[in-house]
């Protein structure tokens, strides 16, 4: 209910009280026994309709802070299960990268035992060619 609606209520129930009033005004003491009763009806009946309303509208804002509350804690464990599946492709990302180091390393581990090797071939050779040539000299001092 818009602010213009209640003021237009509220200007009406003035004028049926100011109506209601100037009435009274001419009735008898029975007759305003009667009236008065029926303010107190009415008023009881207002009471218990207010009441009604109210834990009505207290059963709603309940259920509706429950959906909320419902609806938060879903978003945030939506957001939980983001944020780890997101820890997961990190951790996987930097195991990739370790597992591309350990493998740089290997592949340069295997081209320094290569060139090792090669180095040994060629001190091996070294050493058999100094070895033919002194025995060479040996046998031309013999």
């Amino acid at each position: 209910m818009d602010f213009n609606k209640q003021l237009d209520d509220l200007e009406g129930r003035v004028e049926q009280l100011k109506a209601s009033v100037a009435a009274a005004a001419e009735e008898n003491h029975e007759q305003l026994k009667q009236r008065i009763d029926q303010a107190h009806t009415d008023t009881d009946r207002a009471l218990a309709e207010a009441k009604q309303q109210a834990s009505a509208a207290a059963d709603k804002a309940q259920s509706s802070w429950e959906q909320t509350r419902t609806d938060a804690k879903a978003r945030l464990d939506d957001l939980k299960a983001k944020a780890q599946r997101r820890a997961d492709e990190v951790d996987a990302d930097f195991a990739a990268s370790d597992a591309d180091l350990a493998e740089a390393d290997a592949y340069a581990a295997i081209d320094y035992a290569d060139w090792s090797i090669e180095n040994a071939r060629v001190a091996i050779l070294d050493a058999i060619d100094a070895r033919v040539t002194a025995a060479d000299k040996a046998a031309t001092l013999v």
